[in-house]
């Protein structure tokens, strides 16, 4: 059997936040230590996947919501931006590496998924080219780091499900939610407005066109509070919101309802917003923050 031990390197590091591990830690260290810690332990959190300059502070929000001392096993749903997926992608790696500390997959989950049949490959290459679970890395890394040696990652790339194949992949997942010693990381931006998105949803009852974006983001963002799978994949059909993670946020939606159906009691709360520019003439891209708390 070969030793060989495969890494994939932070592959966006100096372009879409900082490649020195002291000055990223002094950034992430800084947007952390301005939020609080109100739904912690969280099983779950949506995070956005943008540059930190643009989500950093947004993200911080839902990080704050984790606790590491419980924490074993960190899974990252990131949507696929490059290649085009009907199922889920898991990669061959054993680690994954930041600006601040390595962190290592977990080898005896990876083979249980894979005896499902219900996963593809995901290449190196295209795992490095996709920033969808990697925005999530340096973060993971930062607020895991008081544990940093007593943890594993589960990297998976969901693709272009369709409402049916996210019910397939429901109790698969609902298995690892339901044990609290697993954490869910899903990578999600919200609304992408203008012309290079073609996208341009305008109510002009709001008011001024940043107003509709933040009002039909916020319709999306209440569904998804109500643990709603059926009603949140409605929503996506009336108003076409480009909401990037609107896949990752499926499976965990229907996660989260067989959980329920078990008798498990839970509950998503939103805990930021924000848009990255108000400049309409060109684009915007909206982030949220939020968490999943077990009662």
């Amino acid at each position: 059997m070969s030793s060989l031990v495969v890494c994939r390197e932070a592959s966006h590091a100096r372009s879409w936040y900082a490649a020195s591990g002291p000055q990223l830690n002094a950034q992430l260290e800084g947007w952390l230590s301005q939020v609080q810690s109100t739904k912690r332990p969280a099983r779950a959190i949506i995070a956005p996947h943008a540059g930190y300059t643009y989500c950093g502070s947004c993200a911080a929000h839902a990080y704050k919501q984790m606790d590491p001392s419980i924490t074993q096993t960190v899974f990252i749903l990131g949507p696929s931006h490059h290649v085009p997926l009907s199922r889920c992608a898991l990669p061959s790696l054993d680690i994954y590496r930041t600006p601040l500390h390595d962190l290592p997959t977990d080898q005896n989950i990876y083979g249980e998924l894979w005896k499902t049949g219900m996963f593809e490959c995901m290449s190196l290459q295209t795992d490095e080219y996709e920033h969808s679970i990697e925005m999530h890395l340096s973060y993971t890394a930062k607020a895991m780091e008081s544990h940093k040696d007593e943890f594993t990652i589960i990297p998976a790339l969901v693709g272009a499900l369709s409402e049916s194949k996210e019910q397939e992949f429901r109790k698969l997942f609902s298995n690892y939610l339901a044990d609290p010693g697993n954490l869910f990381v899903v990578s999600s931006d919200f609304c992408h407005w203008g012309q290079r998105f073609c996208y341009s949803y305008y109510d002009e009852s709001q008011g001024e066109i940043y107003r509709s974006i933040e009002h039909l983001d916020k319709m999306g963002m209440s569904i998804i509070e109500q643990l709603d799978p059926v009603s949140f994949s409605n929503y996506l059909k009336k108003y076409h919101n480009t909401i990037c993670g609107r896949h990752p946020i499926g499976v965990l939606l229907n996660a989260i309802t067989e959980l329920q159906k078990n008798g498990m009691n839970m509950s998503f709360s939103f805990l930021n917003y924000a848009q990255s520019s108000q400049n309409w003439q060109d684009s915007s891209v909206s982030y949220a923050a939020g968490a999943l708390t077990v009662h």
